[in-house]
């Protein structure tokens, strides 16, 4: 999206180092991406690292993440501080980047969504539900993400059994060698409201944000929340868990509906679904033209004007 709606700009954009450039953008914190960084700082080169991880949202993910997230953070410090000017997607993670002691210049820029391409399309709902076994009658709750537990995935499941009434299915996959065992337990779990569709191309999951009736995230940890963008985009009502990501950006009961624990959750899914809350829709797609990956372009492009 970054690269797309740069070119939209007049932005000349490679991805060949091997070309000259003046500005590296680095979105990822791979061996390969720092030395990138090391060597265009030698070539004086500036450096635009996007911190999209942050040590919290490492913690409680792949097998082993707790035992080695001192040291990711020590490593998220080491790239990230190559950077002339770091760019992370809210304020809340701009925070957690301060607390680790980087000393760099720190921006904040959303991922943004596209929000031509993730409209609300109703025509795609029959053939949608078809596919998954889905009636026309059925509630239908969405989420999407790794099988971590940080994703909530253990309330997600949990919920499907308080809730048989309404169908409950996670888009999404990750190998059961890189997850606890109690993840992979609740991946397998057998409910007949309870649907893994394991992991499926974007136009797929654009599809059921247009046919499902609730986006449900309830995620413990986010730098900014992409699929929650994207679900408003697509003007469905969406339940998150109230955590501080979503402080400054999503307000309760206007944007969204946050909950704080299981109790909490089923109520408002039963208020949701049951019509007896108001519909939040369109002022949570008002919330996603706000964060328009052109829009967030724009901003990209004058923080590398700073730069040049």
């Amino acid at each position: 999206m970054q690269r797309d709606s740069l070119e939209e700009k007049g932005v000349q954009v490679t991805t060949d180092p091997r070309e000259d450039y003046d500005i590296v953008h680095l979105n990822s914190i791979f061996p390969s991406d720092y030395w990138m960084a090391r060597r265009a700082k030698r070539a004086g080169k500036k450096v635009v690292y996007h911190a999209h991880s942050t040590r919290e949202d490492f913690e409680n993910s792949f097998v082993g993440s707790n035992l080695f997230a001192p040291l990711f953070q020590k490593w998220l410090v080491k790239c990230y501080s190559q950077g002339d000017l770091i760019l992370t997607p809210t304020e809340y993670s701009r925070s957690l980047l301060l607390q680790y002691g980087i000393c760099k210049p720190i921006a904040v820029l959303s991922n943004g969504v596209d929000t031509f391409r993730f409209q609300k399309n109703i025509s795609l709902r029959r053939n949608f539900r078809r596919a998954y076994g889905f009636t026309e009658a059925d509630k239908v709750i969405l989420s999407a993400g790794l099988y971590f537990k940080r994703k909530g995935i253990l309330d997600f499941v949990e919920l499907a059994y308080r809730l048989p009434q309404y169908q409950f299915i996670w888009f999404g996959y990750t190998p059961d060698i890189q997850i606890p065992a109690e993840v992979r337990r609740a991946v397998r779990t057998h409910l007949p409201n309870l649907t893994f569709a394991g992991y499926v191309p974007p136009e797929e999951l654009k599809k059921a944000y247009s046919s499902c009736d609730l986006f449900f995230f309830p995620s413990y940890e986010e730098t900014e929340g992409l699929v929650v963008l994207e679900a408003l985009s697509s003007e469905i009502p969406v339940l998150i868990r109230d955590i501080p990501v979503y402080e400054d950006w999503l307000k309760n009961r206007t944007d969204v509906y946050k909950g704080r624990n299981l109790y909490e959750f089923e109520g408002l899914i039963e208020g949701i679904l049951n019509n007896k809350l108001p519909d939040l829709t369109v002022s949570g797609r008002r919330r996603a033209l706000e964060r328009d990956v052109f829009r967030q372009a724009g901003k990209l492009y004058g923080f590398y004007g700073q730069l040049a």
